[in-house]
């Protein structure tokens, strides 16, 4: 993924409140979500050409997401991210210290997200420190966990905004993710990318030739134990491909 914006404990019926965007080449083939074929206790998307996920649910009542680290820094070789959301999703019995062992330099530069409505741990491929998030609204896209990229201020203060109505409105939220507005070049993060690239890839939505916003996502965990899964997926331009919406039952097993 390259942005996901959070909200922990602050929803009356939904105590886990995630929405996010999956950028990704629109020649790589995916499938929608659903639960995998392989794996019935996993309900997400799917990346069809390394079989790993960006953002699932699991029967176990939890979810994972994943983005990369855009930086000079970062490593761009080893398995696939998508790898990290599946192996999450496993019924470990303390997720806090299977983050801890991850052999973190086998892949590319990460951040990985693991919790449910409880709690949620964050983690990174910069060290083996796992943190517990307070409550409250988080943000992550390509640098690491609530650094204020554009991208991540203005969805976190729309999501603030979103949580403020009386009812949640999954259009409102949907149009967060749909934001195509670029950061002013003052404020763009320096990721080792061309000043141009830099400027399309700080919109939430990106609709570029070849590359953009393939999916969003809004995934509810409602207090009674039901997760709500929806996406939508896009092609080129940015056109609407696809959509689902469903409720699965306590666990988030399949619906």
């Amino acid at each position: 993924m390259c942005l996901v914006v959070f909200a922990l404990k602050l929803h009356p019926d939904f105590p886990l409140v995630v929405l996010g965007n999956r950028d990704e080449y629109y020649a790589r083939p995916t499938a929608p979500a659903q639960p995998f074929a392989d794996a019935p206790e996993v309900f997400g998307g799917r990346d069809l050409e390394k079989g790993g996920t960006w953002l699932a649910v699991s029967a176990a009542g939890r979810f994972a997401a994943v983005t990369n680290f855009r930086s000079p820094l970062g490593r761009r070789s080893g398995l696939s991210r998508g790898a990290l959301v599946r192996a999450a999703l496993q019924p470990h019995p303390d997720p806090a210290a299977w983050l801890q062992q991850l052999d973190r330099p086998l892949y590319p530069s990460f951040n990985l997200l693991l919790g449910d409505r409880r709690e949620v741990l964050y983690t990174s491929d910069a060290s083996a420190a796992v943190l517990r998030l307070r409550s409250g609204i988080h943000g992550l896209s390509n640098g690491r966990l609530d650094e204020p990229w554009p991208k991540v201020r203005r969805a976190c203060a729309r999501l603030e905004q979103l949580l403020s109505a009386p009812e949640l409105d999954m259009e409102a939220a949907f149009s967060i993710l749909a934001d195509r507005a670029t950061a002013p070049d003052a404020e763009l993060p320096d990721t080792g990318v061309p000043l141009d690239l830099e400027r399309a890839l700080s919109a939430a939505f990106i609709a570029m030739p070849g590359y953009g916003t393939r999916a969003s996502t809004v995934v509810l965990a409602h207090r009674d134990g039901r997760w709500r899964f929806a996406e939508r997926t896009f092609g080129e331009t940015g056109l609407l491909a696809g959509a689902t919406d469903v409720w699965l039952p306590p666990g988030g097993g399949t619906p």
